[in-house]
């Protein structure tokens, strides 16, 4: 017997999901529907998958089925990975779900979802089954995505119909017939949807190496609807030892409802079994650095060959940055202080373009236009979120209103908050950095805006553990933006989290950025420079490396905030 229930995503949607077997199951399996279905659609199947004391949780994506919001249309991809970590926390918090006893089942479109989500939020599931995943949508029309990339810019609320019928998924010819007769499936697909969906896929797909938990994947020998070599691309990357790809042979995209579905069933069942009785840890110990991107790291240290194409064309960007790209106002600070520099991000933050000779004001929208630095402001209204959410939990806990940013700069952000009558109100605030100039700079603008009596700028070291340990009044939330994914070393952020954990009060807060991925991470390395001249090399932190490392020096992470293209991460996790 089923129960259909609702949920509240973090934007305020209502969203459905549907229950079986929650009463007194001490493990769970989640399973994720594909494009255009519903939560019903697993109806069928779930007499074959049901295991004793196992509930079962059917989320039902929005704009879908009986969930809220228009039929296939979402504000981007990343909305439904935000939705299903909302999912997840809500049956952590209503139904008792343990992630570490819960093994999460997704299919086609839900399986790239649900990658996206363990690639960039690092759940400490038991397992993960990726049944026909659609990394590459087959669109059969040749030039066909390009020409969706061209229409969504030009018409961004535009719509596809899908091509697929009933055939197509299923040798099943009841089951073909029942899936073109089901009026809750909508053919509709927003146009930026599709073609953040293949983006996502090749993203998730190219850094699958730092993904670590148990998989079983499954790949249908007859799928005309997804291409097998993404498929293939995805196992050979990712970084689990523990894992299956099974193909079944003649099999169509829709293997849970085809003439294979018990072979299926039965392989998830005994994968699932496998999973619960021998929980696996994560791999990414808090005092190892990841191999993937260390690896990658030491390749961005070393001279491209000469000659080479690729060193060509980065000894010309070069070049253009020196030259053409100083008319940018944007490029010449990052020229003078460091791109990485906080003058730099205060820049960026603005997003004003300037420039001189007309021909500047061009470069520099181009420049601020970068992913990079797209992803940037959306961190900070990521930080905004996070910080909102940590101060309201402060005010009703009780805690003193104290908050700390062990590496602020100028503090912009932070005059900001205490301006904000809604979260400001009776906040003091401690601005550390080691940037004396920074730090007058803050004190200036506190100053100018009536602030001063209500935050301090001090000198101090973000990696000092007894300099952290000791700040008195104790924060009772601490803040750690943009620092962390500047170095590559641990030890030194093993150091600041333990002093970390001693300044904030118990009970309180931790704030913290990550970077667990960046397109242009190569570029970066070959093309800018950072604060100290040198080439701005970066080693990107998985996410599972970096909350690894929060939780070793005692913190527990509770929520988590990411922007629409997968990059920057803000993450909170409270003292006991």
């Amino acid at each position: 017997m089923s129960t259909r229930l609702q949920f509240t995503a973090d934007d305020g949607a209502c969203l459905h999901y549907k229950t079986w077997n929650v009463q007194g199951a001490t493990r769970a399996l989640v399973l994720i529907h594909r494009g255009h279905e519903h939560a019903d659609r697993w109806d069928p199947v779930i007499p074959s998958l049901e295991m004793p004391d196992t509930a079962i949780y059917a989320w039902e994506a929005r704009g879908h089925g009986q969930s809220e919001g228009r039929r296939g249309h979402a504000t981007g991809f990343m909305q439904y990975v935000r939705d299903l970590d909302a999912f997840v926390r809500h049956l952590k918090a209503s139904h008792g779900l343990t992630p570490e006893r819960t093994v999460v089942v997704a299919h086609s479109v839900g399986a790239v979802i649900t990658a996206a989500w363990v690639h960039d939020f690092a759940p400490r599931i038991a397992g993960l089954v990726l049944a026909t995943p659609a990394f590459h949508v087959n669109l059969i029309v040749p030039g066909a995505l390009t020409n969706i990339r061209l229409m969504q810019k030009l018409k961004p609320d535009s719509t596809i119909k899908s091509y697929v019928r009933g055939s197509w998924l299923t040798r099943d010819t009841q089951a073909a017939a029942t899936y073109d007769a089901d009026s809750a499936i909508s053919k509709d697909i927003s146009a930026k949807i599709l073609v953040e969906l293949f983006d996502t896929g090749k993203r998730v797909t190219s850094d699958a190496a730092v993904m670590d938990r148990p998989l079983l994947l499954f790949s249908a020998g007859a799928d005309r609807v997804v291409k097998r070599e993404a498929i293939d691309a995805f196992y050979d990357n990712y970084g689990s030892d523990q894992k299956v790809h099974l193909s079944l042979k003649d099999a169509r995209h829709a293997i849970f409802h085809d003439l294979c579905r018990e072979e299926a069933i039965g392989a998830i069942r005994r994968f699932a079994e496998r999973c619960f009785e021998k929980p696996t840890p994560p791999r990414l110990e808090a005092d190892l650095s990841h191999p993937a991107t260390n690896e990658e790291y030491a390749g961005l240290q070393k001279p491209l060959p000469a000659p080479s194409l690729k060193g060509l064309s980065f000894s010309i960007q070069r070049s253009m940055l020196g030259t053409l790209g100083k008319l940018s106002r944007g490029i010449r600070i990052g020229h003078a202080t460091g791109f990485d520099s906080g003058e730099s991000l205060d820049y960026v933050y603005e997003n004003q373009s300037r420039g001189a000779l007309g021909l500047g004001k061009v470069i520099d929208r181009g420049y601020l236009d970068a992913i990079g630095w797209r992803g940037i402001r959306q961190r900070r209204e990521c930080m905004n979120q996070a910080l909102r959410f940590a101060l309201t939990k402060v005010r009703e806990d009780h805690l003193p209103l104290e908050l700390m940013d062990i590496a602020g700069g100028a503090g912009r952000y932070l005059l900001d908050i205490l301006d904000d009558p809604e979260v400001g109100s009776n906040l003091h605030v401690l601005c550390r950095d080691w940037s004396q100039s920074a730090l007058e700079t803050g004190r200036a603008a506190a100053s100018a805006r009536l602030l001063k009596n209500r935050i301090d700028h001090i000198r101090a070291d973000a990696f000092d553990e007894t300099s952290l340990a000791s700040v008195d009044p104790k924060p009772s939330v601490a803040v750690v933006s943009g620092l962390y994914e500047l170095f590559p070393e641990n030890d030194r952020l093993q150091r600041s989290l333990r002093g970390l954990f001693s300044a904030v009060s118990p009970g309180g807060w931790l704030v913290y950025t990550g970077q667990p991925w960046h397109p242009q991470v190569e570029m970066i390395a070959r093309t800018l420079t950072n604060r100290d001249g040198r080439f701005w090399v970066m080693r990107r932190r998985p996410q599972g490396e970096m909350d690894a490392l929060v939780e070793a020096a005692g913190f527990r992470k509770e929520r988590q905030w990411i922007d629409d293209f997968g990059i920057f991460t803000v993450s909170i996790a409270r003292r006991p």
